[in-house]
């Protein structure tokens, strides 16, 4: 059996970039968990895109496959980015390199320069190396990094039709465990994906798959989640890594145990 994976970032403007990321001089470890390193992106970086979906910071399944959105909001996102016609030329980037640490730290750092200029640099690469047609911010810090970026002279030659949309994991952390808040806000943020997926849907021309817009219901249902595909992969990833399944937690007695450690546990059924 073949197997196909994303070699990462190995050509120009990309080397470049990955090669002289910010550390903790510029990502606060008070704030953020440096320790885990950095995690840069998900899809093509070989100038094929035609979508880029910015999210927010990467959790612990990203921090050990190396790549974004791969999770519960990777499938959700994965999904939305379906409905738009795109399985394959498609670039996500998150607005931080590491993972948020407390509640805060996001909005706290989110007008930093050095975040700020590293990213832009991100966006300008992109920009420059692919013929983006379309562009969806997932959450308020994702859209606050896509409108500085076009703020700088170079991001002032693009205007592609663009969305803010609501995060794919926000009706989990509004929902404080209420089952019926968590409908309410499930049910609210697909109102929301629809509304910009009715915007923007009509105004693409180089879809990966054509096809009638089909929007959500009030729920997810099983074919509105989508597997992230090997192809977005590090070589070697296990295919249950790319499941939806919660395999990895951060898992111990103080908060201080918990920013130290990811478990990861196989999933029931994978061994036999």
């Amino acid at each position: 059996m073949t197997h196909v994976f994303d070699p990462g970032p190995v050509g120009e403007p990309f080397t470049a970039l990955v090669g002289d990321y910010p550390g903790p001089d510029v990502y606060p470890p008070d704030s953020f968990r440096v320790e885990w390193g950095p995690i840069f992106h998900r899809g093509r970086l070989d100038g094929s895109a035609r979508l880029l979906v910015i999210g927010q910071d990467p959790a612990q399944s990203e921090a050990v496959v190396r790549r974004i959105l791969v999770g519960a909001a990777g499938h959700r996102a994965q999904g939305l980015m379906s409905k738009l016609g795109f399985d394959r030329s498609y670039l996500l980037i998150n607005t931080f390199l590491y993972s948020v640490y407390g509640q805060t730290g996001g909005d706290k750092h989110k007008d930093d320069a050095g975040i700020v200029d590293y990213r832009n640099g991100w966006l300008t690469a992109i920009f420059t190396s692919n013929q983006i047609e379309v562009v969806l911010a997932l959450g308020s810090l994702a859209d606050d990094a896509w409108q500085k970026w076009r703020q700088t002279a170079d991001g002032k030659g693009h205007s592609p039709p663009y969305a803010h949309v609501t995060h794919p994991t926000e009706p989990e952390s509004s929902s404080g465990g209420d089952p019926t808040k968590l409908q309410q806000a499930i049910t609210a943020m697909l109102q929301n994906w629809n509304q910009a997926l009715a915007a923007l849907h009509p105004l693409i021309t180089q879809p990966d798959t054509p096809g009638p817009l089909v929007p959500y219901g009030d729920s997810f249902q099983p074919s509105d989640l989508v597997e992230i595909p090997e192809f977005d992969m590090p070589a070697g990833i296990p295919d249950w890594m790319r499941s939806p399944q919660a395999w990895a937690q951060r898992e111990g007695a103080t908060a201080a145990d918990k920013r130290r450690n990811i478990t990861i546990t196989v999933p029931d059924g994978v061994i036999s």
